[in-house]
């Protein structure tokens, strides 16, 4: 019986329990229903926890209540330390959708909606799946009726023993294959692998299949409509970003905003709650560590009043973070975050302090190899022992720049660098566009399509890497063996009339050949810092100007470096100890950065990888959480963010669209970043198949040979395993006439001119029948396509079908 204080539907709330899901079961979900999600994932510093609580679309108000009800008991329990999230069916975020690989599938019935649940295990199923998406797919159930198809999506229907997967004809591979894995899932998971799949992908070839469809589904007439495209935010709105002080007053809640975009992590105060904005995409609440407990607790009834209050869509995402918790999401929505007490990450070679010293660490480059994150870690593609070439871009053309000179760098210049590397008997290259700071929007123009020629002339495998001046990354100051000097402006021309400064000012960072750099800087004494070795060049003499914070390896390279810069007599001066002409030369003395060195807190940054798309005029991002080398579709162009540097993968039958688009939705990315993140950081252009272990390294376990294996090939497995589990014939049979064999004399030895039309020239051999294919290859599809890359290649040229 309720208490006088509860209402009926308090009450209710409490009699309702959790119920665990098994395993085999997770991805499905009742639309009737409220699901709970525990999610742990283990980091070098313990484990990260995430609460969820999804929220069906006809599940009751009591259900959702009771669902929001034990995440707090939950997170109690646990300490205040989950980042909760509350997700709504058709709108979860990235980081739900993550955990579910195969799919997410969204189920008619629910306790409350008086449907019971279907038990999916069970042969007497007729259901029809609209699949979406393909990073993360979903796959709702819709009407049995030809009606709730359309020309660009993927339709499962499921008959129990027989999953016929539709394929729309404006669908890609990566969608195709996307919905291959859900049916294979639903066969091997929910049926034991007791059933058989069917793909159609052209009507035409797969009248078996077709027919079935038709005694299910009747008749179809009138033509299929077009897919309707998701709604997604843009990067502008996800940049709108604002950060409110939320309390109450007189038993009403006042949320005051108070900053916009870039947000500073001081703005957080411990004492109270914060609700964070994300152009209404998201709102996220933060929970001071030192906030009451009632605050705390009505955290997600906050949220919900803030998305009602702003007339936001009910399906707004919303995420609880809590002091000294906070999400790697919520985090990159500042301009700087820190972490006291962390602990420096894998590769990590500096450390920072206020006046911007740059402490060395040595490594190991003989490591990289073999450890492929830390060379990712260490921005190192190799140990910067290749060959290195230099152009200069002059009157808009490529100008070999002399090899003596090779590392001097004029900020009134643009110059090309191919450094060209072996990686296990291999040829890898890597083009540098150096833009200087003063050259003109010509000359940057001219190098950006020089680079492209170059790259053409190296069978489009380059690595390109836009290289802004000053922000050179750690391998491009390497391969200069400590020579990498960069003049402020000027140019390396020899009809070049202007005369060089009579006083030259250069700091010399650096501890050895891999980490040293020298700029040039304003000859004047407020330049000078404390920590660093400085070259003051003259008529008479070159200054080494040794700071009380220096080491002695960073003398050393800079005396090396002093015999580039100047022929003169070189002369060591001691802070402190400085002759009158020194500072004369420096126009008198000035006060600079004489700070002692300290420690901040570390920075760290989680890598994000995202899909790319422009074309309907609006810049959108989708990001993959928890991403992995899988998620690199070869129709896709996609970012990886690593803070230091943005690189776009773009793979192999990518839209020519956005390939071409890609430097500009890197820059845009950029530019709409809510952190407000600095214009100049480094875009490197990473083709499929021939990334560099600077990119490699990010993803946990790399596979070299992952795209050796296409959707067709998958196709086959499915053939194979429908035969295997002594399936029907005619479903079999349906599916490999909509392969459609052809004699091997039409395939062998033949162009792309005289293939039969709809052939995929670099799979000839996918088109054999089963006896022509074991009969020349002498075993079975299956079997052909296990073999690495390598050997089917070897294999097809053999016999005349590479």
């Amino acid at each position: 019986t309720p208490s006088r204080t509860q209402t009926p539907s308090q009450s209710l709330r409490q009699k309702m329990k959790m119920v665990p899901i098994p395993e085999k079961a997770y991805g499905g979900f009742f639309e009737g229903d409220c699901y709970i999600i525990l999610y742990n994932k283990k980091t070098s510093n313990g484990f990260i926890t995430d609460l969820h609580y999804w929220i069906g679309k006809d599940s009751t108000q009591d259900e959702q209540g009771a669902a929001a009800f034990y995440v707090t008991q939950m997170d109690d329990m646990l300490g205040g330390s989950p980042v909760q999230h509350r997700e709504v069916e058709g709108h979860e975020s990235e980081a739900f959708k993550s955990y579910f690989k195969s799919g997410i599938i969204y189920k008619k019935g629910g306790v409350a909606s008086g449907f019971k649940h279907v038990e999916t295990n069970m042969y007497n199923i007729r259901r029809l799946l609209h699949v979406k998406g393909k990073k993360h797919v979903s796959a709702t159930e819709v009407e049995l009726s030809w009606d709730s198809f359309n020309k660009g999506d993927v339709f499962l229907l499921d008959l129990g023993k027989v999953l016929i997967q539709w394929n729309g004809p404006d669908c890609n591979i990566a969608e195709k294959s996307r919905g291959l894995a859900l049916a294979r899932s639903i066969r091997d998971d929910e049926r034991g692998g007791r059933a058989q799949i069917g793909i159609i992908d052209n009507e035409k070839d797969s009248p078996d299949l077709m027919q079935i469809m038709k005694t299910v589904l009747g008749e179809r007439r009138g033509a299929l409509g077009a897919a309707t495209p998701d709604e997604k935010a843009d990067e502008l709105q996800k940049a709108n970003v604002r950060l409110y002080h939320v309390y109450e007053k007189d038993d009403n809640l006042v949320v005051q905003e108070i900053a916009t975009r870039p947000l500073t992590q001081d703005l957080l105060q411990h004492e109270d709650c914060h609700i964070l904005d994300q152009g209404g995409f998201k709102i996220y609440v933060w929970r001071g560590k030192d906030s009451s407990k009632e605050e705390k607790r009505a955290a997600f009834s906050r949220a919900v009043g803030f998305i009602q209050a702003k007339g936001y869509s009910a399906t707004t995402n919303v995420e609880v973070v809590n002091d000294g918790a906070e999400s790697a999401m919520f985090k990159q929505l500042f301009k700087r975050w820190t972490e006291k007490e962390e602990t420096q990450g894998l590769g990590k070679v500096y450390t920072t302090s206020k006046i911007a010293k740059v402490e060395q660490v040595k490594f190991d480059v003989s490591q990289l190899h073999a450890r492929p994150e830390l060379a990712a870690e260490q921005r190192m593609a190799d140990d910067a022992s290749g060959k290195v070439e230099v152009w200069r871009i002059e009157d808009l053309h490529m100008q070999p720049v002399d090899p003596r000179t090779y590392g001097q760098f004029y900020g009134g210049d643009c110059y090309l660098v191919l450094y060209t590397y072996l990686t296990s008997g291999r040829t890898h290259y890597i083009i540098y566009m150096w833009q200087g700071r003063h050259a003109s929007v010509d000359e940057i123009t001219a190098c950006a399509f020089n680079a492209v020629e170059l790259d053409k002339k190296y069978g489009n495998e380059p690595v390109q890497v836009r290289v802004t001046m000053g922000r050179e990354p750690q391998h491009f100051l390497a391969i200069f063996k400590g020579s990498l000097i960069i003049y402020e402006g000027g140019t390396s021309r020899t009809q070049n009339n202007e005369p060089e400064p009579v006083v030259r000012l250069f700091q010399v960072r650096g501890t050895d050949e891999i980490n040293t750099k020298t700029i040039e800087v304003p000859a004047r004494a407020s330049s000078l810092n404390s920590n660093d070795v400085f070259l003051l060049t003259t008529n008479q003499v070159c200054y080494l100007w040794c700071g009380k914070g220096c080491s002695g390896d960073e003398r050393e390279m800079a005396k090396i470096v002093a015999n580039i810069v100047s022929k003169r007599d070189k002369q060591t001066v001691l802070e402190g100890q400085e002759p009158v002409e020194f500072w004369a030369a420096l126009g008198g003395k000035a006060p600079y950065a004489s700070d002692k060195r300290f420690q901040e807190p570390t920075v760290r940054y989680q890598p994000r990888l995202f899909e790319c798309s422009n074309q309907t005029g609006r810049f959108i991002m989708t990001e993959v959480v928890g991403f992995c080398q899988d998620d690199l579709d070869e129709d896709d162009v996609m970012l990886l963010d690593t803070w230091e540097e943005i690189f776009l993968w773009i793979g192999k039958t990518s839209n020519t669209y956005e390939r071409n688009e890609a430097i500009s939705s890197a820059k845009d990315y950029l530019k709409t970043h809510p952190a407000g993140r600095d214009l100049a950081t480094p875009i490197i252009m990473v083709k499929q198949g021939y990334e560099p272990l600077t990119f490699t390294g990010w993803f946990s376990a790399w596979d070299p040979y992952k795209w050796s294996v296409s959707y067709w090939e998958i196709c086959v497995s499915c053939l194979t395993s429908n035969y295997q589990n002594n399936n029907a014939p005619s479903v079999v049979s349906a599916v490999t006439n909509g392969n459609g064999a052809y004699p091997r004399e039409v395939l062998i030895n033949k162009t792309v001119d005289e293939l039969p039309e709809g052939v995929d020239p670099a799979k000839k051999e996918y088109y054999l029948s089963d006896a022509d294919f074991h009969d020349i290859f002498g075993r079975s599809k299956d079997e052909f396509y296990q073999m690495p890359r390598w050997k089917q290649q070897n294999e097809k040229k053999q016999h005349g079908l590479f």
